[in-house]
């Protein structure tokens, strides 16, 4: 008897314009007896686990059931999906909602104007703005009426609803005045009079709010849009680091072949520079590899004959040949891809405050709406009359300073954060911030540098440091070592031009050996000393154990038989950290140091930036799997986490936490991963970030409140019949232009960042 495998499928969910969207197709899988679900509005993908006996098939009714598309994806979407778009290009969608948001704007301007400046309303005028605001109905809010008729078959109220409603009602009743009312006859104008009277509202016409409100919130729509596309770069970022093509050693020739194309078990070369193609096991050869890619340090590993290596890293010394050992999906570049998204996918979906109290304010206006049309007819003033006063509840209802309090807000926030240096990715940022409570801090790239620099230098009884310096940066120019660097660019910084050097030699994993101005020059480890018997003694001997208990790497120098120095290499400490760190504690954030390199570094540098050292606030030693753990562990105590990181190894983290922030100077991978980008690599723009979101946030809810308050005391004048046209319109125009004040004063918010 053969039993069949429980189904996993990932499904691409279309039609979904909210968060309150994805939770609604999420609870309609879970319902099935189970099955376990997940939704992503961000990637806009479900994750589904099933059991024997429903198939992918029963999954897409499902979600059609619900209003939705699903589509089981192909490889060749999948191929599609990880082509060479970055995540800024522009979907076809994406530029068909640009088109829509563009063409809109054009008709609805003149609309609006003439509303709003009487001196500019000409004979007829009203015809104009009829003709301008009825493709702006039509076409511009076509996306909106789909969507609310979606929703009405199944019971369901979003802001697509409210916006719908609105709008609809107030172009029926425009139509109405114009061509069966007194709103067509020549003359016609929006005085300014702000007295309450009883109407039948034969003559208004509320094209402005038609051609106003959907405009703005396609505006609104347009760049959560373009935030959420950039949802899966992350993914997109990781599978590029990876090498496009590889040289595997076939029948003993050389052939360059497509990465894609490459087996377990052959044999590849990898020269000086090169990305490693797959994870593998060195055969041949000895070099230097940059593994900052997966580990996030900056301080190279040394390979040789029986060490493993990792694809997507890069090679920074010598030839190198390796057997393959894991490639496509079994590298540890696609695990870690695989990491980031299941990260996304895990992070719970956050709903827009809008739509949240929409899904009770929409019913509720439906019911007071009819409740005014029956009311009005009980009492026998007449058929005219009770619609009026009933459309009247509708027109009062529709959102226009609503659709404006979430962009407007946004758009002054995003615009003084990007001259702040930090650039927020979207409106589900910003609830993040509010209850965070711990900030998780990167150490290489983050708190520090994360580049190989010369940190000191310890010269022996009776030696020159300057000469020290210049004898072993002359040697350490002509290797091509990370650590040599640093050492060169020290000495010339502090020294000058170098001297040349000659009868250089290179051993390999242990140093160099040379002639500089007539001296026998050695430079290296410790143990290239030995081998040549001018060992360090002594307290060059001390100086080197201390550094290198300190996590630092220590270089002996040594000429003319004897030992001569030590040259100390360290990734630095960025000058903001410390003030950073107070930034956070002033926030009320406990700041924890997390990093893959050792515990005496990793104490080291929480104790000069200002973090308290201990088990819960240094970890050390961390893989990029480990890091996820991590934030995974702080967030099951409770707590609410921040990120901040900039390698591609934090990008799993990043992706998981409550609020992830990247470091502009970072990797692409990280900074797609993330929430928020800090474009000048200031840890200090990280606290901004958090108090420009916090008050971002504040606005919007304020702007809401007060965006809800005016409905709510305008639709009694409605349903009562007191609602003259001007005065509702000169309330509406507050409205709005509250709110755009109240955001525009995130323009004051001053930064701590350089």
């Amino acid at each position: 008897m053969t039993t069949t495998a429980p189904l996993q499928v990932e499904l691409a969910i279309g039609g979904m314009t909210c968060a309150s969207c994805a939770n609604r197709i999420e609870r309609k899988l879970n319902r099935l007896d189970g099955v376990s679900a997940t939704v992503n509005y961000a990637t806009e993908k479900a994750t589904v686990s099933a059991p024997d006996g429903i198939g992918t098939a029963q999954l897409v009714a499902t979600v059609e059931s619900a209003g939705y598309t699903a589509t089981p994806p192909t490889p060749a979407t999948d191929a599609d999906d990880r082509g060479d778009d970055d995540g800024t290009e522009e979907t076809g969608a994406l530029r068909a909602l640009r088109q829509r948001l563009l063409v809109s704007a054009l008709l609805a301007l003149p609309v609006v104007v003439l509303a709003m400046v009487p001196p500019l309303q000409f004979t007829h005028w009203q015809w104009l703005s009829l003709v301008l605001a009825a493709p702006v109905w039509a076409w511009g809010g076509a996306p909106f009426h789909r969507t609310a008729w979606t929703n009405l078959r199944h019971g369901a109220a979003t802001m697509d609803t409210l916006i719908s409603m609105g709008t609809t009602a107030a172009m029926a009743w425009s139509v109405y005045a114009l061509f069966l009312g007194t709103a067509g006859m020549p003359g016609m104008t929006h005085p300014f009079e702000l007295s309450v009277s009883r109407t039948d509202g034969a003559g208004n016409i509320y094209l402005e709010v038609v051609a106003g409100v959907i405009t703005f919130i396609l505006a609104g729509r347009y760049f959560e849009a373009r935030s959420k596309r950039r949802a899966g770069a992350a993914l997109r970022a990781l599978l590029d680091l990876g090498a496009k093509d590889v040289l595997v050693i076939r029948n003993g020739a050389e052939v360059r072949i497509p990465t894609s194309a490459l087996a377990v078990g052959d044999r590849f070369v990898v020269k000086p520079g090169e990305k490693i193609a797959a994870d593998g096991e060195v055969v041949e050869g000895r070099s230097a590899v940059d593994t900052s890619m997966l580990t996030g340090e900056s301080v190279p590993v040394e390979v040789q004959v029986g060490d493993s290596v990792v694809g997507a890293t890069i090679n920074a010394g010598g030839r190198l040949v390796a057997r393959a050992t894991g490639v496509g999906s079994d590298t540890q570049l696609a695990q870690m891809a695989k990491l980031v998204e299941d990260a996304q996918t895990g992070k719970a979906a956050v709903q827009r405050l809008a739509d949240r109290i929409s899904g009770v304010f929409v019913p509720i206006v439906i019911v007071i709406a009819a409740a005014t049309l029956a009311v009005w007819l009980a009492a026998g003033a007449g058929a005219t009359a009770a619609f009026t006063a009933a459309v009247a509840v509708l027109i009062i209802a529709c959102p226009c300073a609503l659709g404006l309090a979430t962009p407007t807000a946004l758009l002054v926030g995003t615009g003084r954060g990007a001259r702040m240096g930090i650039l927020i990715k979207g409106p589900e940022v910003l609830e993040s911030t509010r209850k965070v409570d711990t900030v998780v801090l990167d150490k290489t790239g983050t708190v520090t540098t994360g580049k190989m620099a010369l940190a000191g230098v310890h010269a022996g009884d009776g030696v020159d440091e300057r000469t020290a310096l210049r004898l072993a940066g002359a040697l350490e120019k002509a290797s091509e070592h990370p650590i040599a660097a640093a050492i060169a660019d020290g000495a010339t910084e502090r020294t000058g031009s170098l001297p040349p050097v000659e009868d250089f030699t290179n051993h390999e994993g242990l140093g160099v050996a040379g002639t500089v101005d007539g001296h026998a020059v050695l430079v290296g480890r410790p143990r290239l000393l030995e081998q040549w018997s001018v060992p360090l003694t002594g307290a060059l001997a001390d100086a080197a154990a201390a550094e290198a208990a300190q996590g630092r790497t220590a270089v002996a120098v040594a000429w003319d038989g004897a030992a001569r120095a030590v040259l100390v290499v360290a990734d630095t400490i960025k000058g903001s950290s410390a003030g950073a760190v107070a930034g956070f504690r002033g926030l009320g954030l406990t700041p924890v140091l997390l990093t893959g390199d050792n515990r005496a570094v990793a104490e080291s540098v929480a104790t000069d930036v200002g973090i308290e050292v201990g088990p819960d606030t240094v970890i050390a030693d961390v893989m990029p799997a480990d890091k996820l753990a991590v934030i995974e562990r702080l967030q099951g105590e409770g707590k609410v986490v921040a990120m901040v990181g900039d390698g591609v190894n934090d990008a799993a983290a990043l992706a998981r936490a409550d609020l992830g922030l990247a470091m502009g100077t970072g990797t692409d991978v990280a900074i797609a991963a993330s929430d928020i980008t800090l474009v000048r690599g200031d840890l200090r723009a990280a606290v901004d970030a958090v108090r420009l979101s916090r008050r971002t946030l504040g606005t919007i809810k304020g702007n809401l409140f007060w965006a809800f308050a005016y409905n709510i005391a305008a639709i009694p004048l409605a349903a009562a019949g007191l609602l003259n046209p001007m005065l509702a319109g000169a309330a509406m125009a507050f409205s709005s232009v509250f709110v755009v004040g109240n955001s525009l004063r995130l323009r004051r918010l001053r930064g701590h960042a350089g």
